[in-house]
């Protein structure tokens, strides 16, 4: 049961968080790499006691008319009931299409694949990823732990076999995904008059607003994504990203 709303907002309005963390203070981040065997590449990341799990699938397929000789990115989230009993069975919830579309945002944005890598012959054949997100459990701030998640099981995602027809998803070679860059989604909450990094579930409760800014490598900002009623100054959107390109720095060097 989450706390009580008013508690949160009371205490927030001294810089105090609920777990006593600072503002611009992290859960416990844990990093597993591929504990999926029958994907390309995967990933389980929590925060806290945030669980989620990526699976990266690779596939031959017709490009985008538009970009003929680039491979395709696809990104999916499924907000399970087994992650939390307001999560329900049945189509995407708008939270999910939500955290994939910032998921996919993220990595198309900042370069983080050589698309034009993945091209095996221009206008007909290349290379399609598929990024499949699943919540284990949540507790608050599914979008960043999903972006790790995302970014490591890229990095480890090795190609199918291929002879030119055919895919042999059984069989995996030693050639890597033409990963360029390690783009970092961070995400905060203002409560009150306050902006706090890495929200719980409580604070996410509890806040009027949230807002999540992905950096690049070089500390360049490729994806902004705000939520809730309350509005942003320009003050906090500016805090929000210097603290973003310090956090991002911080998770890359988590991530081998």
């Amino acid at each position: 049961m989450s706390l009580h709303k008013d508690y949160i907002l009371r205490i927030a309005e001294n810089g105090t968080r609920i777990d006593r963390r600072k503002a611009d203070e992290f859960r416990q981040i844990e990093i597993e790499e591929n504990p999926i065997e029958k994907a390309e590449g995967s990933a389980r990341v929590k925060i806290g006691k945030t669980d989620v799990i990526v699976g990266v699938k690779l596939d031959v397929g017709e490009p985008f008319p538009d970009k003929p000789d680039e491979g395709v990115l696809m990104t999916g989230a499924e907000l399970s009931p087994l992650a939390s009993p307001d999560f329900e069975s049945g189509p995407p919830r708008e939270e999910a299409i939500e955290i994939a579309r910032v998921i996919d945002r993220t990595i198309r944005e900042s370069g983080c694949i050589d698309t034009k890598k993945l091209c095996i012959k221009e206008k007909e054949k290349v290379w399609m990823v598929y990024v499949d997100i699943q919540m284990i459990n949540h507790d608050g701030n599914l979008i960043d732990a999903s972006a790790i998640a995302a970014l490591v099981a890229l990095l480890n995602a090795k190609f199918p076999e291929y002879d030119g027809e055919r895919v042999n998803g059984e069989k995996k070679t030693n050639k890597s995904l033409p990963v360029k860059h390690k783009p970092v989604a961070v995400t905060f909450s203002k409560i009150g008059k306050n902006l706090f990094v890495d929200p719980c579930l409580s604070e996410e409760e509890a806040a009027g607003a949230r807002i999540t800014i992905s950096t690049k490598d070089d500390g360049n900002v490729c994806a902004i994504q705000k939520g809730g009623g309350e509005p942003l100054t320009l003050e906090e959107i500016e805090k929000a990203v210097e603290m973003s390109i310090q956090k991002g720095k911080e998770i890359r060097k988590l991530i081998k």
